[in-house]
């Protein structure tokens, strides 16, 4: 008898735009988690002009790890999206729509390579490398690198419009906001790897492979600090 009220309640509670807001507002946090779960199930990509036998044992000898990688790695897209909607709506409350309007841009630019790079490795692993097609293989391996490089602009552009925006509202202190700046100049340098063939400063090098996700990581934790921290009035757009 007692069981009816109870689901009521619950079901009244998932209805509510302060649980929906809050939901969206942990997505930066969910992404965080996908992120390095994706990383260890996908492992490390043959680097640029790798060897037919390198490329084989990766893409058709980890197949189904890939493609399992690819379906995580699209859901986790969608908890950028949603982050950056978050974003969004709180530089808006705060007065900042125009950050707010960068930060939609940039997630939407960044979700759509992003989303590029994970349909080329997807489509590598499922049918083209086991095809025995070497050339194609290794060219949409080093493309799949390339994307990697270019993402560094939008997520430079997502990290500056959350950085800017939240300063300028006053919800982050002068060191967040200068601690914010260097991410957003170390994440262009990341559109400069193309420099290098090789090494430490190049498109499948450890700046790019390591330390530019790294920065947006940490990143997202902080803005989902704030955005948590915030109690924004319930909008009927949630």
């Amino acid at each position: 008898m007692n069981a009816s009220p109870m689901r009521m309640t619950s079901s009244s509670t998932a209805n509510t735009g302060v649980f929906w807001e809050r939901l969206w507002r942990t997505s930066g946090l969910q992404f965080v988690g996908f992120f390095v779960i994706v990383s260890i199930l996908y492992g490390y990509q043959p680097q640029v002009g790798a060897s037919s036998d390198e490329l084989l044992a990766f893409y058709n000898g980890d197949r189904t790890r890939i493609l399992i990688a690819a379906l995580f790695a699209g859901l986790n897209l969608l908890n950028l999206l949603w982050f950056a909607a978050a974003l969004r709506t709180t530089l808006a409350d705060a007065g900042q729509g125009g950050w707010g309007a960068a930060a939609t841009t940039s997630s939407a630019a960044f979700g759509a390579l992003t989303f590029l790079q994970i349909t080329v490795v997807a489509a590598i692993a499922y049918s083209i490398a086991g095809s025995g097609n070497y050339v194609l293989t290794s060219g949409l391996n080093d493309f799949a690198w390339a994307l990697g490089v270019l993402i560094s602009f939008p997520r430079a552009m997502l990290i500056m419009s959350g950085v800017f925006g939240l300063w300028r509202a006053g919800l982050i202190s002068t060191g967040l906001f200068t601690a914010g700046v260097v991410a957003v100049v170390l994440g262009v340098l990341g559109g400069t790897t193309w420099l290098s063939s090789g090494g430490f400063w190049a498109p499948d090098g450890i700046y790019s492979r390591f330390v530019s996700p790294i920065i947006l990581l940490l990143w997202v934790l902080v803005v989902s600090r704030v955005l948590l921290s915030r109690s924004s009035a319930t909008r009927a757009a949630w």
